[in-house]
């Protein structure tokens, strides 16, 4: 069972469990795909994952946001669909095993300053793509190479 054909299943058991959170999630989720649809082509799995974590991103975002403005309802709505979002992405990368492969990447290269970032930054977003969050990649390079 693909993807869409999973968000589909996954809508009609939160209809028949009257799960509002987790219908509003997979709504959501659902018509980030048919927008993908929509704009032409062979949409994979691959291309739905990414669609996922571009959505968990901006609700990551967002709820910074709202905790900053002092509006915990919202944020606490984005939370919610944050967490479904999350059950349809692959595992990601725990902070040891980021700064593993972060430390391979510097061996492999040769880097051993902020110089040497230009070098390490790539490979590393290449190398933990969809397993790990940019900014958490940045981070940590950033913190190694100062070293």
């Amino acid at each position: 069972m693909n993807l869409a054909e999973q968000i589909n299943e996954g809508i009609k058991t939160a209809m028949k469990a009257r799960d509002e959170v987790r219908l509003r999630a997979l709504r959501n989720i659902k018509s980030a795909f048919l927008l993908l649809d929509t704009a032409g082509g062979n949409v994979s799995d691959e291309d739905r994952v990414k669609a996922l974590q571009k959505m968990a991103k901006q609700r990551k975002d967002s709820i910074d946001i709202f905790e900053k403005e002092g509006r915990q309802d919202l944020a606490d709505k984005e939370k919610e669909e944050l967490e479904i979002i999350e059950t349809f992405l692959p595992a990601q990368l725990s902070e040891s095993e980021i700064e593993a492969n972060i430390r391979a990447i510097m061996a492999e290269t040769g880097a051993e300053g902020m110089k040497d970032l230009g070098k390490v930054m790539p490979l590393a977003m290449k190398a933990m793509a969809g397993k790990a969050d940019g900014k958490l990649i940045s981070e940590k390079v950033k913190a190694l190479l100062n070293g």
